[in-house]
């Protein structure tokens, strides 16, 4: 039903159920205030947006007012003006006058509305209120909570938006104070977004803290280079250097949001780690040298050992936070010197399911599809870790009556409802999901294309099955654990029958900003080495791209001992790391995705570009320019490109305006058999990559390190497990995996099936273990 309202004498009809806010917003009016913002509840509490409403005895608030038809609404008569100054007045009498020296001078909602509804001074003559500094945690500042005007954005945002309260108000009238629980931190992995949402100045970013002036920055648009999700951002800059990332609104991707790791991963382009000249190893000694003496050396240790050992022993593997430009170009360099071994999943076990892929794999459509969803199954996903504005977006799907679905390795808190959960030991999750196959056979009462063996159905896997047979629109989607899972091809087969069965789509979480781009540009060649067979077959040369074999690697226990008996390891690198000195021959310091212009594919298949918005760092150089400049040297054809858009010209036959093509997730099948059984000896290793580990930057980013998801790995046991084990909490023990051992803090952990040890990689601390399933050993008598 619309309904017809006036508002300062423009006429418009709104749907039923619009706010006076909805409507000025629809016809460009704009209504000053402070609590109210789209995403968020109506709180009403700042009363900023009274307006005159003809036949209302007084002001109403326009955020909290339903359209009534044939409503005149006065956002600027001489009623609403005098209210909206007169709470104004209210809201500035106990404000510091410390606007020359706060972090929110000149992006200040209260200070911009101020000069327009304002006094030029104040009739309160009492003393002003003073609030103690509050504790939220490394990214997220609350030292002058005096500024707070009690709009409960951050309170809202946290319960919403994160799924869990971290931020409260106490307190009445001018007692009220905004801070966390019970002196805990804020450790949301979005907490950040409550620094934007911040009308004033009281909570701020700790890193960026008194560190430069709104009004000295550049604005520059980027995209972020973590997760499968391409976030949209605005990266600030002054005298070359990024100071600050703020989301840039793209509804259809990141909606008005930013992840932490989106947000501060910045402070590490100006790191110490930083590899800014490049270098060469002789006799064993690391020395600086030019860029013509390492390129040379490169080119002319490739030719030697192509003409001494063949190109097939010869491997080049990247990082899928690559952008596709210097995909694409690595991709160009290996044919041109006969390579076929190249590969970017070296997290990945299982690659038997290469053979009968149709198509590059991918989402199976848009994120906003997903969140539409009535009913979704994520299976082997630490979500919230793995896909954080994913995961927020859920939630809301959930409170509009999305049923939630989980096959999981842990029951990790998702801060949101579930409808359905099987919580499985990581040897469990194939006959997991070939339960809700079969119960999804039974309840369509139709054959199952795939040779399983015999289940026992469980309530829980009839549930899922249900919830997708019978929702008008569903979707099936592997996360990361599923994707480095031993049995990932069989996984995906399961997802694809089950597709077929309940008529839900399936697909996959991007793991990296570049999964999709890398999974189109950069798969092995017919008859080259996948990333695992590189890693476990010792080949003569390397060359890596963006890729530290300790922390990118499914087993860096092995990568390491197999890099360490090449002839030649070239490392292209923005960073210096211990693994990468120990094993590497020749490094390259190239840009990282501030220094470069570059896209990444989304899981979308969503090509999105960007500039570079600084200049690279000393003598470090684009990769695309790296990988042109070896191009010559091998005497290869095609590379006398000179900017991305040239390299981006030659790929675009696979590009359908900004998709890409060749997205296919469906599997030749030819009546596959999936062994379901469940056989697992002794403790199995649960070994998910954790939020802040996850990347190069991320890993290097100060206050990301400091937070509770970045704390040091623990073994985390199930009660029954250490009671079987016969440990305590607290208890430190040391763990063998393969040939190493390491020493960890014995950690209680219920969300685990028993029988499972969560020991996260990619850390320092675990990176001389091997692979991230498989048995792992507590040892005795040490």
């Amino acid at each position: 039903m619309a309904l017809e309202i006036e508002i300062d004498g423009k006429k418009l009809t709104v749907p039923d159920g619009s706010t006076i806010m909805d409507a000025a917003h629809q016809v460009g009016t704009y209504i000053p205030h402070f609590c109210y913002h789209k995403k968020l509840s109506i709180a009403a509490n700042c009363r900023m947006c009274l307006v005159e409403v003809e036949k209302a005895p007084k002001p109403l608030p326009a955020c909290a007012t339903p359209v009534t038809d044939g409503m005149k609404v006065f956002t600027h008569s001489d009623l609403a003006v005098k209210a909206q100054k007169g709470v104004m007045e209210f809201l500035l009498i106990n404000h510091p006058l410390d606007c020359p020296i706060c972090d929110q001078g000149g992006e200040c909602q209260l200070q911009d509305l101020a000069v327009g509804y304002g006094g030029g001074d104040s009739r309160y003559q009492e003393e002003k209120r003073s609030v103690p500094e509050k504790n939220m945690g490394p990214l997220v500042s609350a030292e002058e909570m005096a500024r707070c005007i009690h709009c409960t954005r951050c309170v809202r945002f946290t319960e919403e938006i994160g799924g869990f309260q971290e931020i409260g108000m106490a307190h009445r009238g001018e007692f009220s104070e905004i801070l966390p629980f019970l002196g805990k931190t804020v450790d949301s992995e979005i907490s950040g977004n409550v620094i934007d949402l911040c009308p004033v100045g009281a909570l701020t970013s700790k890193p960026f803290r008194y560190s430069a002036r709104t009004w000295e920055l550049s604005r520059r648009k980027s995209v972020s280079p973590h997760d499968g999700l391409g976030s949209n951002m605005v990266l600030q800059v002054k005298h070359n250097r990024v100071y600050r990332a703020l989301p840039l609104e793209n509804e259809s991707i990141n909606e008005c949001w930013l992840a932490d790791r989106d947000r501060f991963s910045y402070e590490a382009l100006n790191s110490d780690l930083r590899l800014t000249k490049p270098m060469v190893k002789q006799d064993g000694r690391w020395i600086e040298t030019d860029w013509a003496a390492a390129l040379d050396y490169v080119s002319h240790g490739l030719k030697d050992i192509i003409a001494r050992d063949g190109a097939d022993r010869v491997a080049f593997l990247a990082s899928p936070h690559s952008t596709t430009e210097e995909l694409f170009a690595l991709k160009k360099l290996a044919r041109a010197l006969g390579v076929k071994n190249t590969d970017y999943r070296t997290r990945r076990a299982d690659f038997r399911a290469d053979a009968l892929q149709n198509g590059a794999l991918w989402l199976g459509g848009d994120v906003v599809e997903l969140a539409a969803a009535k009913s979704v199954l994520v299976i082997g996903s630490t979500l919230r870790k793995e896909q954080p504005l994913i995961a927020a977006r859920l939630r809301q799907s959930v409170k509009k009556g999305t049923q939630l679905n989980l096959l999981a390795l842990a029951d990790d808190d998702l801060r949101t409802d579930t409808h359905a959960k099987l919580v499985v030991a990581p040897a469990a999750l194939v006959n997991a999901l070939a339960q809700v196959v079969a119960a999804a056979a039974e309840l369509k009462q139709e054959s199952c294309q795939l040779s399983l063996d015999a289940v026992s159905i469980s309530d829980e896997a009839r549930r899922i099955a249900a919830s997708l047979s019978e929702a008008e629109t569903g979707a099936i989607v592997l996360g990361n654990l599923a994707q480095h899972h031993p049995a990932f091809s069989e996984l995906l087969l399961l997802a694809q029958e089950l597709s077929r069965l309940t008529g839900a789509r399936f697909g996959l979480f991007g793991e990296a900003a570049n999964s999709v781009g890398a999974e189109v540009f950069f798969r092995p060649d017919q008859g080259g080495l996948n990333a695992a067979q590189m890693l476990a077959q010792p080949q003569a040369a390397y060359v890596l791209l963006n890729t530290e074999p300790d922390f990118d690697a499914h087993n860096p226990q092995l990568a390491k001992a197999t890099l360490g008996q090449a002839k030649m390891v070239a490392a292209l690198t923005a960073f210096r790391s211990p693994e990468l000195l120990a094993c590497a021959d020749v490094l390259l310091p190239i840009a990282p995705f501030t220094e470069t212009a570059g896209s990444f594919i989304n899981m979308e298949g969503r090509l999105q570009s960007f500039n570079g918005v600084v200049k690279p760092l000393g003598e470090t150089r684009p990769a695309w320019k790296v990988l042109r400049v070896l191009g010559n040297l091998a005497q290869a054809n095609g590379f006398d490109f000179s900017s991305v858009e040239e390299i981006r010209a030659e790929f675009a036959k696979q590009l359908n305006a900004d998709r890409v093509t060749g997205l296919d997730n469906t599997l030749k099948t030819d009546a596959a058999a999936v062994s379901t059984a469940v056989a697992a000896e002794g403790l199995q290793r649960l070994g998910e990559v954790p939020i802040y580990q996850a990347d190069a930057l991320c890993r290097r980013a100060t206050s990301l390190q400091q937070t509770a998801d970045a704390r040091a790995p623990i073994l985390g046991l199930h009660p029954d497990t250490l009671r079987e084990q016969q440990l305590q909490a607290g208890q430190t023990v040391t763990v063998r995996q393969g040939e190493a051992e390491v020493s960890l803090t014995v950690g209680e952990d219920a969300t685990l099936p028993s029988g499972v040890a969560r020991v996260p990689t990619a850390h320092p601390l675990t990176a001389s273990l091997g692979a991230m399933f498989g048995r792992i050993d507590i040892v005795r008598g040490k």
